[in-house]
């Protein structure tokens, strides 16, 4: 306020004829004279009368470099840096005239890259015809206004820096204008390409032409403005890891552009990077299903399906070890990829399954490539190495604290609905509802309720003692009784409100398909989240292997991996137990009705 008001106390002080007692040369803390501070209010008049009194005023720079010439421009006030600029012509001879215009504070920045910075369009343009030649200058970071101005999003700032033929458009790290355009508005890459077309051929530090960053971000408006303007050879540049802008879409996921790319230059789909992959690896390894689905489509794409890295690694290799599952599914589903082929290592995808992501991905992965036909590599049976499932161990550990917590919860809460049974006590100590066949019900299922949990507690506990392979049994025992048990402490809870209403109260319905529906719909989610394929998958698994090849893989998996026999079969026992108590649900509702 102090820095705001200063200039315009000085004014009065000029037009009340009161020179003598004003100091033009007063300075801020931070060194600032009045003509910078009446420059960065836009202060006409008083810039005219301070620069009538010292000239010497315009060329002074405060603690930061500045020069009233650049708190103009950075403020965006047109006149002023007319005003400036007139004065500095008709007052100072050619040498000073040139620092002043062209003069740079501590960063290096002119006030062309101040104006450009804050997105000043008119400033810009006036400095750029004031001073063509800062257009082509660069700042401490290697900066040009023209790139400044592209970073503002100014569109007027763009053009103003453009009308001058010799600007720079360098940027940090060997970026040009059009590198940050690409990423900011389609007008500037427009405006940029029919300026200068070699910037889109241009490269950055890392190799990357202004057409990779448009892949990575996938605006196809974008990427059809750079073709146009290149020829086809431009799409087969490769950055410093070999990654073309195909490669770089295909990463990212962008179809839409993997399919452009491709059309303008159907060569670029062979082109490898520095690990010899092409874009439909890198594709899987990330899990870009629509990417991969276009090209199971493409006729032309079909020589690439089952290509090579420099390990020897397929795409569904990669989709293996990286554990993308829908990828997996959609190459083999194809029809079109080969499940059988060996990297360099000797591997094939079967073997590299272990090496994904985690137990419930290998399950699924494992199960995918069996119900395909895939071969595990030709290995001496007494050399297989088990699967050690060190992860799956630390998951038992884990979840057998908190089981056990739980376990015990339902096991408190079951024996103290012994206490409370529905309908109460008679006079003489009998439940009332005696003899009553969902009172017995009631009673059963508590019953079970509260023995399952007590196992199920026990068992969690001696896994947690144990702490070895050992214990697995009983952590799949417990965790059957505790689910066994929360079905039943939930069916026992439901009879205990059916037997206690009249048959005829219409409201019974109500509990009935509450209860139903949440049970349903808390299967279907822990089977989605569970269920390591399709049911026919799994029934293959389980009972099928007729073909002389699916019993050996069979014999196979059992012997590397015994555990994923026993999670699909607990799974199918989950389900089954699930779907009773469901049955049990629905015929409890409507047994009175």
């Amino acid at each position: 306020e102090k820095a705001v008001a200063l200039p315009l106390q000085i004014f009065t002080c000029f037009t009340a004829n009161q020179h003598a007692a004003c100091n033009i040369h007063e300075v801020t803390a931070e060194r600032s004279t009045l003509l910078h501070v009446a420059a960065a209010q836009g202060h006409c008049d008083l810039i005219a009368e301070l620069c009538r009194r010292d000239s010497n005023l315009l060329s002074a720079a405060n603690s930061t470099g500045d020069t009233p010439l650049h708190c103009v421009a950075r403020a965006g006030h047109t006149g002023a840096i007319l005003a400036i600029a007139r004065f500095a012509r008709d007052s100072v001879e050619e040498d000073r005239l040139r620092e002043i215009l062209r003069g740079k504070n501590s960063a290096g920045d002119t006030a062309l890259h101040l104006a450009a910075r804050h997105g000043h369009g008119e400033a810009a343009s006036e400095l750029v015809a004031i001073a063509p030649a800062m257009a082509s200058e660069l700042n401490g970071s290697g900066m040009s206004p023209l790139y400044l101005a592209v970073m503002s999003r100014s569109v007027a700032a763009v053009r103003a820096v453009l009308s001058c033929g010799d600007a720079s458009a360098a940027g940090p790290d060997s970026q040009n204008a059009l590198h940050a355009a690409v990423l900011q508005n389609p007008e500037m890459v427009s405006l940029l390409l029919q300026w200068r077309e070699e910037l889109a051929t241009q490269l950055d530090s890392s190799q990357s032409t202004p057409l990779h960053y448009a892949s990575s971000d996938g605006d196809c408006s974008v990427i059809q403005e750079i073709l146009k303007h290149t020829p086809p050879s431009a799409t087969q540049l490769q950055d410093s890891d070999g990654l073309s802008a195909l490669h770089v879409a295909a990463l990212m996921g962008h179809t839409t552009a993997v399919r452009l790319l491709l059309k303008f230059s159907p060569a670029s789909a062979d082109i490898r990077d520095n690990h010899g992959r092409t874009f439909l690896h890198v594709a899987a390894m990330r899990g870009h299903v629509s990417v991969i689905s276009y090209a199971i489509k493409n006729r032309m794409l079909m020589h690439i399906l089952n290509e090579q890295d420099n390990e020897g690694n397929t795409p569904l290799h990669l989709a293996v070890i990286a554990g993308e599952y829908k990828v997996i599914s959609k190459l083999l589903y194809s029809g079109k990829v080969q499940n059988h082929i060996m990297n360099y290592a000797g591997h094939t995808p079967y073997d590299l399954a272990e090496k994904s992501t985690g137990f419930y991905t290998m399950v699924r992965i494992i199960l995918k490539l069996y119900v395909s036909g895939a071969q595990f590599r030709p290995q001496r049976q007494d050399h297989i190495v088990k699967w050690n499932g060190q992860d799956i161990i630390k998951w038992q550990a884990t979840t057998s604290k908190y089981l056990a917590i739980v376990s015990t919860l339902v096991a408190t809460i079951a024996f103290s609905a012994t206490f409370n049974m529905p309908g109460s006590y008679g006079s003489d100590g009998k439940a009332n509802l005696n003899g009553d066949r969902l009172y017995h019900a009631f009673v059963v299922l508590d019953t079970v309720a509260v023995t399952t949990s007590v196992v199920a507690t026990i068992l969690l506990l001696y896994g947690r003692i144990a702490q070895s392979h050992r214990s697995w049994p009983s952590f799949i025992i417990a965790m059957h009784s505790l689910w066994l048990s929360l079905i039943c402490m939930l069916l026992a809870f439901f009879i205990s409100i059916i037997a206690v209403m009249d048959k005829n109260n219409s409201i019974r319905i109500a509990p009935t398909r509450v209860m139903y529906h949440g049970l349903y719909i808390l299967m279907m989610m822990l089977t989605k989240a569970t269920m390591p394929g399709s049911v026919k998958g799994i029934l293959m698994f389980l009972i099928g292997g007729r073909l002389e090849q699916e019993r050996r893989a069979k014999r196979r998996i059992r012997r590397q991996y015994p555990l994923i026999v026993v999670y699909i079969f607990n799974i199918i026992v989950f389900a089954v137990v699930t779907i009773m108590a469901l049955t049990a649900i629905d015929v409890i509702g409507n047994l009175r009705y």
